[in-house]
């Protein structure tokens, strides 16, 4: 094999000098044929942490049957998860974007230290999908990504945010102990992440669009026959990406992140993906902004109907057909960059020449002549309390504008505390503050809170703000990723309890009617209540990340 091929693991195992890595490689089952072969690094998230990550080792083995079927010498190598869905409304949820910066940083440290050629990566939650884009980008390495797949839907096609918001119908006495525990016990049947259009699923749906996996990779269910040939595939794909040197930023262009732009929007897809998106483009020196976000939302329709927000289950857009109908409608009607390369080798518009249509009779991808939202429910806002941005998740159905009175908490413990004692109420805004990147540190998402507020039935009675971010299970009228954050002396610091917030979808502002001098003096007066004494990898975040508008990387010089 050339060494052109071989870029990188040749300086490892060849000539006599390297005798002592060829030692170590045969150990663990080279045999004298592969060291004249691609190394490709399987990165596999599996742990046995959360469900959405409990089976990708049997994926692992798939992809790496692909690889070493085509020509290249496979390696799996393992990197962390944490769980959103269990360390939700606890401190541990500070660790979760963390763990995004740590799986990329691995990631980058095993594949260039063992000097693989080619890199296949798999995940399965929210975090480790981005990560291994994220990772992707840095090294620049031909790679190919693998999503985990999606769960089966529980007892009454509940999910993992049907428990949430049992929990606040629980506390309101609609639902007693036992119903709460049969909920509890049903909802989550097995392997997959989670069953909506929330972060895992709008992210592999986003990094499908983007090219980076192959078609259909976003669709399909984690326990199936079709994801275990997904991954056989995508390893026979990777092996292709080695031979044709074709890498992830020949791929990861700026049309290629405004096609997962587009399909996020007409999804219904998460605010998360505005961070994470934000962050793979760092990776991939693309100049990415929020406004690009408003552009491209100004022109796409929201066209899924899909939880939070909407009605259907993942499992069902599956039977359906997934994503790549969807696609091929948004490409007749260019509204994405058909010229673009993937990593099947060919450009999304010969990707999807041959794609089917949706069924005639389905009902969860509306037409483009009756979409759900005429354009993005993703909304960009600018104003007073959000200088720098904040991002906003508005369907529609709890209105484009409110205006209320400031109800403020330092922190989600208290937030949620207030909100099981009764202490919300109609027309208030909830505002929980210094759960920012650095405040957190870590800016937890808010599903706790937010999913109580529906269980008890004030979705849509009351606003939520923070500078925190919401988990892609979450709806209601919120708006989070305020920046700059309050721990930085952010407007948000300096809200009062009362004080009126108006916040309006239509001209994406949101402001708080206090005047300027007033603020000032204010800001004078403010003293950040958090102590900057973290220790280990929360204090090491807090010194480098980036404010929630630049992606919250750590990377930025």
């Amino acid at each position: 094999m050339s060494k052109d091929k071989r870029k990188h693991s040749s300086v490892i195992v060849d000539g006599v000098e390297q005798a002592p890595s060829r030692a170590m490689l045969r150990a663990v089952g080279f045999e004298d044929d592969d060291f004249n072969k691609p190394q490709v690094g399987i990165a596999s998230t599996w742990s046995m942490v959360t469900p959405c990550n409990m089976h990708i080792n049997t994926l692992a083995d798939s992809a790496q049957d692909g690889v070493n079927s085509s020509g290249s010498k496979a390696v799996i190598f393992n990197t962390i998860t944490v769980s959103d869905g269990i360390s939700m409304g606890t401190q541990g949820m500070r660790y979760s974007l963390i763990s995004r910066e740590v799986i990329a940083d691995s990631i980058e440290t095993v594949v260039g230290g063992q000097g693989f050629d080619g890199l296949l990566t798999i995940g399965g939650c929210d975090k480790n999908m981005p990560g291994c884009l994220m990772a992707m980008a840095r090294l620049n390495r031909p790679s190919i990504f693998v999503y985990g797949g999606s769960i089966k839907p529980g007892a009454n096609r509940t999910d993992v945010i049907s428990v949430f918001e049992a929990v606040g119908k629980h506390s309101e006495g609609e639902i007693s102990d036992i119903e709460l525990l049969d909920i509890e016990s049903s909802a989550i049947p097995g392997p997959g992440s989670c069953g909506g259009m929330y972060t895992a699923n709008t992210m592999a749906s986003a990094i499908e669009a983007m090219g980076m996996s192959l078609p259909n990779s976003s669709a399909q269910e984690a326990t199936s026959k079709n994801k275990l040939r997904d991954s056989l595939e995508a390893g026979r794909a990777v092996s292709n990406l080695v031979n044709l040197n074709l890498k992830p930023r020949d791929i990861m262009t700026r049309g290629a992140f405004e096609n997962a732009i587009a399909v996020v929007i007409a999804l219904g897809g998460s605010t998360n993906a505005i961070l994470h998106l934000l962050a793979i483009a760092h990776e991939a020196k693309i100049d990415l902004s929020l406004d690009d976000f408003e552009r491209i939302g100004k022109i796409t329709p929201v066209l899924a109907d899909l939880r939070p927000s909407g009605n259907y289950l993942m499992s069902e857009l599956i039977e359906v057909g997934g994503i790549v109908p969807l696609m091929k409608l948004m490409l007749e009607k260019e509204l994405l960059n058909g010229k673009q390369l993937t990593v099947t080798g060919k450009t999304l518009e010969d990707n999807l020449a041959n794609a089917s249509e949706y069924p005639t009779n389905q009902d969860i991808v509306k037409g483009l002549n009756d979409p759900i939202k005429k354009d993005s429910h993703l909304r960009v806002l600018y104003g007073n309390l959000a200088p720098e941005g904040a991002v906003a998740k508005i369907t529609g159905k709890e209105g484009l504008t409110f205006e209320g009175r400031a109800k403020v908490f330092d922190s989600e413990e208290m937030a949620m505390k207030g909100i099981m004692n009764g202490e919300i109420s109609e027309g208030d805004v909830l505002v929980i503050r210094y759960e920012g990147p650095k405040g957190g540190p870590g800016m937890r998402e808010m599903l706790s809170p937010t999913a109580a507020i529906m269980g008890k039935g004030l979705g849509d009675k009351v606003a939520f703000l923070t500078d925190g971010r919401f988990s892609g299970g979450t709806h209601g009228f919120v708006v989070g990723h305020i920046t700059p954050e309050a721990y930085e002396g952010g407007p948000l610091a300096i809200i009062e309890e009362g004080d009126s917030i108006t916040i309006d979808a239509n001209s994406n502002q949101i402001n708080v009617s206090v005047s300027d001098e007033e603020m000032s003096r204010r800001k004078k007066k403010w003293k950040c209540p958090k102590q900057n004494n973290e220790d280990g990898v929360l204090g090491k975040y807090r010194k480098l990340v980036t404010s929630a508008s630049e992606g919250a990387v750590t990377t930025k010089n």
